[in-house]
C-alpha cells in the first residue's frame, strides 16, 4: 500500500471534501494509507509540498501570486478546487437578524490577520458599501488566538472560519449574524496543490480519482453522517455543530462537484487581491492553475 502525506493550511470543516478523501475511504480504496496535518508556521502547506514531506497541499491561487510578483515560477501547481466560496463568518455578542455591514464600524472587530482571509474580509466589506478604514479592527493574531480572544472578552465581533463561530454559538458567547462568502459570491478561495512532478505521476491521478468521490459525496451525504466520520478530526467540536457547519457551506455553494477551478472564480481572486494592494497586477490562470483529469 502506497503512503500518501496531506498538509492543510488551515484545519476546518470548510475543508471537508479534502478531509473526506480521508474520512470517507476514498483514499484507501485507491490503496493509500495516508497522513494529515496542520500546518504550523515552521511548517508551510507551500513549504512541505516543495521540500517533498508532503505530497498534497490546501492552499490556495493566490500563495502562486507571490512568486510571480518577484518573477519566479511558483514551484506548485494548482489541480483542484476545494472552495468556490469564502468560508468565513462574522460573529457578535448578541443574535441580530437584522444585521447590517454598517453596524462593524465602531464596536471592535477582531479580524483574521492572514492574508486571504484578512484581503476577503476588506473585499466583503467593501462589497457591502462599508470603509474598511472605518471599522476598530483589532490583531488578536490568526485562528486560535483570534477565537481565544473573543471568549477572553475582547471585541464585539469576531471573523472566523466554520465551525468555531458555530461552536461559540452553542455555548452562547457569540452569535453568527453574516458570512464573508455570501457578501462575495464565488471565488477561488481554496485549492489542492501538488508539484508538477507528482501532478504527472500515476499516484496524483489515484489522489483524483478518490477527491472527485469525496466531492460526491459531501454534496450528496446527511451533513450529521459526514459529520460522524468526521469526528476524530474535531474533538473539540459539538458533532450538531459540526454537521450545522457542514450543511451551511454546502448550501452556500462551496463544493461544486466539478474540482476544476474555473477562469471566472479564479479572476475574482485577482479582484479581491488587488483591492487590498496584494498583486500589482493580473497574473495569467495558465501560470497557477495545471488541473489534473
Amino acid at each position: 500500500m502506497s503512503k500518501i502525506d496531506i498538509i492543510a493550511s488551515r484545519h476546518s470543516a470548510f475543508y471537508s471534501p479534502l478531509i473526506s478523501t480521508i474520512s470517507g475511504g476514498f483514499l484507501k480504496d485507491e490503496g493509500f494509507e495516508t497522513s494529515y496535518r496542520a500546518a504550523t508556521p515552521e511548517d508551510s502547506s507551500v513549504g512541505a509540498v516543495v521540500s517533498g514531506t508532503a505530497h498534497i497541499g490546501q492552499a490556495a491561487v493566490s500563495a502562486s501570486w507571490a512568486f510571480l510578483e518577484r518573477g519566479e515560477t511558483p514551484p506548485m501547481v494548482h489541480i483542484a478546487q476545494i472552495n468556490e466560496r469564502d468560508g468565513f463568518f462574522i460573529a457578535g455578542r448578541e443574535p441580530d437578524p437584522q444585521f447590517t455591514w454598517d453596524k462593524l464600524i465602531g464596536p471592535g472587530v477582531i479580524a483574521d490577520v492572514g492574508g486571504q482571509p484578512l484581503a476577503m474580509f476588506k473585499y466583503a466589506v467593501h462589497k457591502m458599501g462599508v470603509n474598511y478604514d472605518d471599522l476598530n479592527t483589532i490583531n488578536a493574531g490568526e485562528a486560535v488566538a483570534v477565537d481565544n480572544a473573543f471568549r477572553d472578552g475582547q471585541g464585539d465581533y469576531v471573523h472566523l472560519q466554520g465551525p468555531y463561530p458555530q461552536q461559540l454559538e452553542s455555548e452562547g458567547i457569540g452569535h453568527v449574524v453574516a458570512s464573508v462568502g455570501e457578501a462575495i459570491g464565488p471565488v477561488a478561495f481554496s485549492s489542492v496543490i501538488a508539484t508538477r512532478e507528482f501532478a504527472a505521476s500515476d499516484e496524483c491521478a489515484a489522489f483524483m480519482r478518490a477527491y472527485r468521490k469525496s466531492r460526491v459525496y459531501v454534496n450528496e451525504t446527511p451533513a450529521a453522517e459526514i459529520a460522524e466520520s468526521e469526528k476524530e478530526f474535531f474533538p473539540d467540536i459539538d458533532q450538531g455543530v459540526l454537521a450545522k457547519t457542514i450543511e451551511f457551506y454546502r448550501g452556500l455553494g462551496c463544493w461544486n462537484p466539478d474540482p476544476a477551478i474555473s477562469q471566472e472564480s479564479y479572476d475574482v481572486a485577482l479582484d479581491v487581491f488587488l483591492h487590498s494592494g496584494i498583486i500589482t497586477k493580473r497574473h495569467a490562470y495558465g501560470d497557477v492553475v495545471s488541473l489534473v483529469q
